[in-house]
């Protein structure tokens, strides 16, 4: 049995993270049977100190991307296996510039937006008790804003933020088209990818500018939603 170590659920998503939700959503596409273990403090056990992570059978394998690596080599597994070099080559760089651009938008959008702010405060935060609740969330929310100054992003002011933000939906909306999936009349490893960013802009119980933009590109809308009725309608 696989056990996924995730953060938990939060804004009606069965993970916030988009590195826990493509691995659980990988899992499901591919029909493999797994658990999850889902709480914060999985960040004390987890190898690497980020999550997700995966335990079968005594071995452990962190992060998301070395993790997609060892499921798609388990046996009966078919999510990549009839893809062409070039569609796998095309799949990683799709799937890199998520996790290396994409993802600084959302953290943005969480963070450090004012009009999210207050929800995410309460969402990780909420249960601590006073003061604590206060002083922890406010140096969590500061180093958060360094980390993006120093990636980059944070430099921009947010209506630039924002444009940066809808070169990759705009990208994805054209790849997509008015295709089921990205590659094939089945999902493959990239779609996990996807789903597990644009989840959490279109799918998400948060209300500000930058959900609501994701929202605008129909066929990224009725990809998302399309997959969450399959692979998750009865959780």
């Amino acid at each position: 049995m696989i056990t996924l170590y995730g953060f938990g659920e939060a804004f009606g998503l069965v993970d916030a993270s988009p590195f826990v939700l493509k691995v659980d959503v990988y899992l499901r596409m591919a029909g493999l049977e797994f658990e999850r273990t889902s709480t914060t403090s999985n960040l004390r056990t987890a190898p690497k100190g980020k999550l997700p992570y995966i335990v079968e059978e005594g071995k452990t394998i962190s992060d998301s991307a070395f993790i997609l690596d060892y499921l798609n080599a388990k046996p009966g597994v078919t999510m990549s296996s009839d893809l062409s070099p070039e569609q796998r080559a095309q799949a990683y760089l799709i799937a890199k510039s998520l996790d290396e651009n994409f993802y600084w938008c959302l953290l943005y959008s969480r963070w450090i937006s004012d009009q999210t702010w207050p929800l995410t405060k309460q969402a990780f935060f909420g249960s601590l008790p006073f003061p604590m609740n206060r002083l922890v969330a406010a140096l969590v929310r500061r180093n958060v804003h360094s980390a993006i100054f120093k990636q980059g992003l944070g430099r921009h002011s947010e209506p630039e933020i924002q444009q940066i933000f809808m070169y990759t939906l705009d990208s994805l909306s054209i790849l997509l088209g008015n295709k089921t999936y990205f590659i094939n009349e089945t999902p493959s490893v990239l779609d996990a990818c996807v789903f597990g960013f644009l989840a959490q802009f279109i799918l998400a119980d948060v209300v500000n500018d930058f959900n609501a933009i994701a929202k605008r590109y129909e066929n990224l809308h009725g990809y998302c939603r399309n997959i969450h009725e399959r692979y998750y309608s009865q959780s």
